[in-house]
């Protein structure tokens, strides 16, 4: 299964990183001094290791070849597809925190809270859909909606005859705290998105940078209008 990724965006970071030259951005990943501005992961929550970005952002540069050393990626003479590549990069550089779940679970933990029937796993790739999940899980705390969650996922369970017996099946238990911990970290991301005001990177593992949305506007829009 493909993991769907919600990631929390420092704006101020990426709008720091997209307003020096370029070359400053590929030689500071290079001698790993970018680092110290990289904005503060969030505790209860993972994402991509400084390492494995600066990592994929110097193989973006050695492909690319050329480049003007003192333009910044929007005004470099690029394709627009290498410039999304590396905006998505620089995007998950500036995330404070990510939260990975695989499509079908999602149905368990957004669409009762997103207030419309979701058609398919695509649905779960637009801000609309997030947008709404957000307003209305505002009106509950942490604890009420990874219960809610939990309730929700046993009675399917027992609506399908499944047994809730952990002596029965010793995956229940597993599968139970999996459901908490994943739910509870997508509380934390949307909490924080919500109340600090940070975008939401919202795509999908092996997605075109084409089809990423940072906030309300898909990378392209983004980028031309930064």
């Amino acid at each position: 299964m493909v993991d769907v990724i919600i990631s929390l965006v420092n704006r101020d970071s990426l709008t720091n990183l997209l307003s020096i030259p370029l070359g400053e951005v590929i030689s500071g990943m290079e001698g790993m001094s970018i680092r110290e501005t990289r904005p503060a992961q969030v505790e209860s929550l993972h994402r991509q290791f400084d390492i494995d970005l600066e990592g994929e952002v110097l193989e973006w540069a050695d492909r690319i070849g050329e480049i003007n050393q003192n333009a910044t990626l929007p005004n470099q003479n690029l394709k627009i597809e290498d410039k999304l590549e590396l905006l998505l990069l620089l995007s998950h550089w500036s995330s404070t925190g990510e939260w990975r779940c695989w499509d079908a679970r999602l149905f368990l933990y957004v669409e009762p809270n997103s207030g419309t029937d979701v058609a398919g796993t695509e649905s779960f790739l637009k801000p609309e859909i997030w947008r709404n999940f957000s307003e209305i899980i505002a009106n509950t705390d942490r604890s009420s909606f990874v219960e809610s969650v939990v309730i929700d996922w046993m009675s399917r369970r027992e609506g399908l005859g499944e047994t809730m017996d952990p002596a029965m099946d010793p995956r229940i238990l597993p599968t139970m705290e999996s459901h908490q911990d994943s739910s509870g970290s997508l509380f934390d991301i949307m909490d924080k998105s919500r109340r600090e005001g940070h975008s939401l990177l919202i795509g999908r593992e092996y997605l075109d940078p084409l089809s990423w949305y940072l906030g309300d506007q898909n990378l392209l829009d983004f980028i031309e209008g930064f």
